[in-house]
C-alpha cells in the first residue's frame, strides 16, 4: 500500500514546494492529490487559463519522485461563475439558495454548470493527461457534502419531469404506481408534477422515493461525463472519487460502476462525535475512534468498484468540522492506517501535508504544523511506512460473510421511518458491528452482487425485495439472516399485496400483519436480551426459535433462513451470530472488548482500539511476526496466516 497526503501548493510560496516535496518522500509517502479546490487560480476570469504555477508545481512533485492524482476542480466553482450563470446554484429544502463563500455551490441539474464542469475537465485532462507524473485522476470532491445533493432548483424541476417521463411514458401509469389516488393528488401531464418540498405536510412517499432514485441518478450522469473525458485524453490512468462516511444520499454503488478505484474520507473521531454513537461509546473511544468506524466504510467501498479501493483523506489529528474534535490517542493514525492496509487499500493518503493558517479549515491539523514543523501525524506515518515495508505486499481475502447493503434502502426508512430512531445505517453498522466482535470478516456487497460463495448472508433491512433478489437468496445453502421491515414495500413504495415480507415469502413463510415502532428508552425482554425501536407481529405457521417473555415471536426459522421481526439488540444478535457461524461451520473468536481481527491472503492482523493493553495469547495465533502478543493502547499486531 502506498502512503500520500493531500497537498494545496496554491496555498503555499513556491519558494517552499521542493522542501516539501522532499520532506513527503523522506516522510515514506509516494503520491500527492492536488488541484480539487483550485478553479479560481487555473482559471482566474473566464477563458483566461494561468497554468504555469501548476506546470511548475507538477513538475517540482514529480522530480522528487512523487505520483500525482490530479483532481477536476468542480466542486468549487469560481465567483466570476457564479455571477454569469446566478440560477447555477442549489436549492434547498426551504426554498433558499445555497451560495457563494463556501464550497459544493452547485445544483447537479443545472445543464450550463455541467458544460463548465466539462469544459474545465476537458481543458484539465488535454493539458495534462499524458504528463508522466500523473497517475490517476480524482473527479469532483465528496459528492454530496454539507447536504448538496438534493436540490430543489427549477433545473432540477425540469430534469426530474423529464427523468419520470422516461420512467414511466404515460402519466396514468405514474398516477398509478404513486397512489395519487390518495387525496387527489393525481397529475394531468408530467408537466404538472414539481420536486416535493414545500407541501403543507409530508409528501406523497413514492413521490419523494423517486426524487431520490432521480437526484442520484444526476450525481452519476454528472460523475460520468469527467470519467468519460479523462479517460478519453488520459488513457491508463485511474479514475477515482472520494466518497464519505456514514453517507446514503446518492447510490455509490451506481458511482462506482465508472470509477477504477473508489476511495474515501476517513475521519473516525469526527464520525464517532456527529453520529448516533451512546455517550458511553463516546467516552470508551474518544481518542480512538469506534473500533468498527473504519472497517465497516473500507469494506463498503471495497464492494463499490470491483474490490479496488483506498483512503483518500485519512485524519492525521483533530478535525475541524464536529462539535468536539479531540486529538488521536498517541499511536492511532499509524494505527488507522493499518488497518485500511489489512482491508486491501491501494493507497492511504493524509489530509493535509500541512495545517492552513488561514479560512475555514485552519483548526484541522496536518502531518505539519502552519509553521512546517512535524506534526505527531508525521511520526505516525513514518512508523506505518516502516511497518508497510516490513510486512509486504498485502492481498485481500474473501471474507466468509457478506452483509447485504442497499443505499435505496436508507431512502425508503428515511423517507417514511415510522420511527424515529429507525435508521438505516446504524441497523447496518450494529448487524456488521455484531459480526466483527466475534472475529469474523466482512464484505459488504450491493443487492446485485454475487451471493454464492459466502459462508453465510446478513441482510439487516431490504424494504424493497425484488424477485430477482428473492430467487438469489433461493439458491443458497448457507445461513441467511433477515432484518425487520425487508420485503415490506413495493418499487413504487406500497404495501404488497400478500403483506410483507412481499417476494422473500417465497423463502420465508411469515406474514407481518402489523408494526409497532417504540419510543426512545422503550424495550421489552426476551431471555437475556430486548428489542426495541421496531417490532412487527407476524403471522406463521412457523414455531418461533426467539420469543419475547409473553410469548410473542421475533425470529423465526425455516430451512437455512431466518427473519427477525425487531430491532434486536446486541445481546440477540451475538446469539444470532453464533447460530449462523455454528450451522456455517465458521471459526468464532471471544475477542476481548475494543479488539478487531482482520485477515489478509497472508497475514492475520489484530487492533487495539482501547486506551489499555490486551493480551492475545488466549487467542491462540502464535508468535507474532510484527508487535507483540500483549498489544499495547492503539497498537497493531499481526501474525503469519497458518498456511
Amino acid at each position: 500500500m502506498k502512503l500520500g497526503c493531500c497537498y494545496f501548493p496554491e496555498h503555499w510560496p513556491e519558494a517552499m514546494w521542493a522542501e516539501d516535496a522532499r520532506r513527503m518522500a523522506e516522510m515514506g509517502l509516494s503520491l500527492v492529490r492536488i488541484g480539487e479546490f483550485a478553479w479560481s487560480r487555473i482559471e482566474p476570469l473566464p477563458g483566461q487559463f494561468e497554468w504555469d504555477w501548476l506546470d511548475r508545481a507538477i513538475a517540482v512533485l514529480h522530480e522528487a519522485g512523487l505520483e500525482v492524482v490530479l483532481c477536476t476542480p468542480t466542486a468549487t466553482p469560481p465567483k466570476w461563475l457564479v455571477d454569469h450563470m446566478p440560477d447555477m446554484v442549489a436549492i434547498d429544502q426551504e426554498g433558499r439558495p445555497r451560495g457563494f463563500g463556501s464550497r459544493r455551490h452547485y445544483c447537479f441539474s443545472h445543464e450550463g454548470y455541467r458544460d463548465q464542469a466539462a469544459r474545465i475537465t476537458e481543458a484539465l485532462a488535454q493539458r495534462y493527461g499524458n504528463h508522466p507524473a500523473i497517475t490517476a485522476w480524482q473527479t469532483d470532491n465528496e459528492y454530496g457534502c454539507h447536504d448538496t445533493v438534493l436540490s430543489f432548483s427549477d433545473a432540477a424541476a425540469d430534469r426530474f419531469r423529464a427523468w419520470l417521463c422516461a420512467r414511466y411514458r404515460d402519466v396514468g401509469t405514474l398516477n398509478t404506481a404513486w397512489g395519487n389516488v390518495f387525496w387527489s393528488m393525481e397529475y394531468g401531464s408530467f408537466d404538472e408534477v414539481d420536486p416535493p418540498n414545500l407541501t403543507v405536510t409530508e409528501a406523497n412517499p413514492a413521490h419523494w422515493l423517486d426524487y431520490r432514485r432521480f437526484a442520484s441518478d444526476e450525481v452519476v450522469s454528472f460523475n460520468r461525463a469527467q470519467t468519460d473525458i479523462l479517460r478519453r485524453h488520459s488513457p491508463g490512468r485511474d479514475v477515482t472519487h472520494n466518497f464519505m462516511g456514514f453517507f446514503t444520499e446518492f447510490d455509490h454503488h451506481d458511482v462506482g460502476r465508472d470509477l477504477d478505484v473508489a476511495t474515501w474520507d476517513s475521519y473516525p473521531l469526527g464520525f464517532l462525535e456527529q453520529f448516533w454513537f451512546s455517550d458511553e461509546e463516546k467516552s470508551a473511544f474518544l481518542r480512538q475512534g469506534h473500533p468498527d468506524i473504519a472497517a465497516f466504510h473500507h469494506d463498503i467501498y471495497r464492494g463499490c468498484s470491483a474490490g479496488r479501493w483506498g483512503v483518500m483523506e485519512q485524519q492525521p489529528g483533530p478535525v475541524n468540522w464536529a462539535r468536539f474534535n479531540p486529538a488521536p490517542l498517541p499511536g492511532m493514525v499509524a494505527l488507522w492506517t493499518l488497518e485500511a492496509y489489512a482491508h486491501g487499500a491501494e493507497f492511504t493518503a493524509y489530509f493535509r501535508w500541512r495545517q492552513a493558517p488561514f479560512a475555514q479549515e485552519q483548526m484541522h491539523a496536518g502531518l505539519l504544523r502552519p509553521d512546517s514543523s512535524d506534526a505527531e501525524g508525521a511520526a505516525e506515518a513514518r512508523k506505518a511506512a516502516d511497518a508497510i515495508a516490513l510486512l509486504g505486499e498485502q492481498k485481500t481475502a474473501k471474507a466468509p460473510v457478506a452483509l447485504v447493503f442497499s443505499y435505496e434502502s436508507a431512502w425508503v426508512c428515511g423517507v417514511q421511518p415510522q420511527g424515529q430512531s429507525f435508521r438505516y445505517l446504524e441497523l447496518a453498522f450494529e448487524w456488521y458491528s455484531a459480526v466483527r466482535r466475534r472475529g469474523l470478516d466482512v464484505d459488504i456487497v450491493s443487492p446485485d452482487a454475487d451471493l454464492s460463495e459466502y459462508s453465510a448472508v446478513i441482510v439487516p433491512t431490504l424494504p424493497i425485495a425484488r424477485a430477482s433478489f428473492a430467487a438469489k437468496l433461493a439458491a443458497l445453502e448457507c445461513p441467511v439472516l433477515i432484518g425487520p421491515r425487508s420485503g415490506s414495500k413495493t418499487e413504487s413504495f406500497c404495501i404488497p399485496k400478500d403483506l410483507p415480507p412481499g417476494e422473500l415469502q417465497a423463502i420465508m413463510p411469515v406474514a407481518i400483519g402489523r408494526v409497532e415502532s417504540l419510543r426512545n428508552g422503550a424495550a421489552e425482554a426476551g431471555d437475556g436480551w430486548t428489542i426495541s425501536r421496531w417490532r412487527e407481529d407476524v403471522a406463521s405457521e412457523l414455531e418461533p426459535e426467539f420469543t419475547l417473555l409473553d410469548g410473542r415471536g421475533i425470529v423465526y426459522a425455516s430451512a437455512n433462513y431466518r427473519y427477525v421481526a425487531a430491532w434486536p439488540d446486541r445481546a440477540l444478535l451475538d446469539l444470532l451470530v453464533a447460530k449462523i457461524a455454528d450451522e456455517a461451520g465458521m471459526h468464532l473468536l471471544a475477542l476481548p472488548e475494543g479488539l478487531r481481527i482482520r485477515r489478509s491472503a497472508s497475514h492475520i492482523f489484530a487492533f487495539n482500539y482501547t486506551d489499555s493493553p490486551i493480551e492475545t495469547a488466549s487467542l491462540g495465533l502464535g508468535a507474532p511476526v510484527f508487535g507483540e502478543a500483549l498489544i499495547g493502547p492503539a497498537n497493531v499486531t499481526v501474525w503469519a496466516e497458518p498456511t
